[in-house]
């Protein structure tokens, strides 16, 4: 797969694609994978309610907003790959926090939403032609093309990786 052009997405996701250290779509899922199947599972259920500063969110929203992203970004990868020609709408990340009540659910319970979210996400994107990968769409009134929607659902995790780094734990 070539590289990006930053045509297919928009400037606010360069942060996220340009910290992909591997170039293949599939190579940098596969490096993903430990951070999926382990790092998440050394945060206890006590410590994923925590939240470094008032306001924030807790690591249990955090894991829910990944999950929402990553089901967000897979669906608008699946309609531009199919044609679609109606814009999509964008997502208030906050107010998706809010109204996700993450903090009610078992730590386990997310990991294991997001492992499972993590395997369609691949098959999804596999079942894709490069022709379709190709494929163009307009998303929060930008335009995005399917493989761009994938890096952006690997750099987001890598993002917030970081973040779970350097202030949570």
């Amino acid at each position: 797969m070539h590289k990006l052009n930053p045509s297919e997405y928009a400037p606010f996701y360069q942060r996220y694609i340009e910290a992909i250290p591997h170039k293949n779509l599939f190579e940098a899922f596969a490096a993903q994978q430990p951070i999926i199947d382990q790092f998440f599972d050394q945060v206890s259920e006590e410590k994923s309610l925590f939240a470094y500063a008032e306001g924030k969110w807790s690591i249990r929203c955090m894991m829910q907003h990944i999950i929402d992203t990553e089901r967000i970004f897979s669906y608008r990868a699946l309609a531009f790959a199919r044609g679609e020609s109606q814009s999509l709408p964008g997502f208030d990340e906050n107010n998706y926090a809010d109204a996700s009540d993450a903090d009610r659910r078992p730590w386990a319970e997310l990991c294991g939403e997001l492992k499972t979210l993590r395997s369609s996400t691949i098959q999804l994107f596999a079942g894709f032609s490069e022709d379709m990968l190709l494929r163009q769409g307009v998303a929060n009134g930008n335009p995005m093309t399917v493989r761009a929607a994938a890096y952006c659902i690997i750099g987001h995790l890598n993002h917030h990786i970081g973040i779970l780094k350097e202030r949570y734990l």
